[in-house]
């Protein structure tokens, strides 16, 4: 069943790259009392993830934290090495947890998953955006098959 508006995150384990190398985190420490954009796409380094869906983000943290926002997180099933090396060439320095859900656990409690093993790359994230505000999603724009129009940075610094 797909996450809708009203609905609390699950609690699910994922990783984070930290200096010490790859570690786990449980979702409520990353939702609880806070504010999180939270932005999701089916991997790093891909055409449209690379070229506007992180750099977006990128680009308008400033103004996105402005509006009361404690995280921006960007999440993918792709590891945490990959996820801390695709940051690291986006710029995206600490403005951005760079969120690794390898294993899928975290896209797959929400509902969100997009079967892509006919393109060679397994299950994926469907593209999306959410603002969660103390674990609850207030806002969730699911994009509509390959489009990137719902869940761009510009869309949710809006709704914000």
């Amino acid at each position: 069943m797909t996450i809708k508006i009203g609905d609390r995150i699950p609690n699910v384990t994922i990783a984070i790259m930290t200096s010490d190398g790859p570690t786990e985190l449980i979702t409520d420490e990353i939702f609880a009392n806070k504010k999180v954009v939270l932005f999701a796409l089916p991997g790093a380094y891909t055409r449209t993830c690379s070229a506007a869906h992180l750099p977006g983000y990128v680009v308008h943290h400033d103004a996105i934290v402005e509006k009361g926002v404690d995280a921006i997180a960007c999440l993918s099933v792709n590891d945490a090495f990959v996820m801390a090396a695709w940051g690291k060439a986006q710029n995206v320095e600490k403005n951005i947890l760079m969120l690794a859900d390898g294993s899928g656990a975290f896209t797959e409690a929400v509902g969100l998953e997009l079967d892509l093993t006919a393109r060679h790359m397994g299950v994926r994230s469907q593209r999306y955006a959410m603002i969660v505000d103390d674990g609850v999603v207030t806002h969730l724009n699911v994009e509509q098959g390959a489009n990137f129009e719902v869940s761009d940075a510009e869309t949710i610094l809006r709704l914000l």
